[in-house]
């Protein structure tokens, strides 16, 4: 027997309202509430915190509040991830984040949506593709990812930007639907 969890992690079709994922959920909420309410100057205990949320962490992970996840454990970043205030990344599915990336304001990841059959999404039923953020990005304030998007290394993100496809490496990238502006000079790269 497959369950809901295991559904989810693997990709599939999965029931959203299942208990143990609540479980999980409300685990991940107590944490981020846990984060949110720690003063600045205690980098240990946030890093702490960050730990036991996250799956995985690099060094010098830093969180503004308020911050927002469903799982935390599908969380993975490198080495000086920055994520200004009011980040969400809904984690049904693996978010994997590179070193040296930093979010703006209200960056929001989405792994998690919803079928498009209207009888589905009335029964709950969850859907997820991984994200994944390349090394050295930076997504400008209310810049929102949504499911299956890959950014390649060295892309920089405008500011309310939606990025619903992936991109290669050292690129800007704007707009509704996100677009390339142009590519990095060589010296910007380096």
């Amino acid at each position: 027997m497959t369950t809901n969890k295991e559904k989810m992690l693997a990709g599939q079709d999965y029931q959203i309202l299942d208990p143990e994922l609540a479980a999980d959920e409300t685990r991940a909420r107590r944490l981020c509430k846990q984060l949110n309410d720690l003063d600045d100057n205690d980098n240990a205990q946030k890093d702490h915190v960050i730990r036991q949320l996250f799956g995985t962490v690099g060094k010098n992970p830093y969180l503004q509040p308020d911050f927002h996840c469903d799982f935390g454990y599908n969380i993975h970043v490198g080495d000086n991830f920055l994520c200004n205030y009011d980040g969400v990344i809904l984690d049904s599915a693996p978010v994997t984040i590179g070193n040296d990336v930093l979010f703006g304001p209200h960056v929001q990841i989405y792994a998690a949506y919803h079928p498009f059959n209207p009888e589905r999404r009335a029964a709950m039923i969850g859907k997820a593709k991984p994200v994944t953020i390349g090394n050295n990005v930076w997504l400008g304030g209310g810049t929102a990812v949504v499911p299956g998007v890959t950014l390649g290394n060295n892309v920089v993100v405008g500011a309310n930007s939606v990025v619903t496809k992936s991109f290669g490496d050292n690129l800007v990238i704007a707009g509704n639907p996100a677009r390339v502006i142009r590519e990095l000079d060589p010296e910007e790269v380096d």
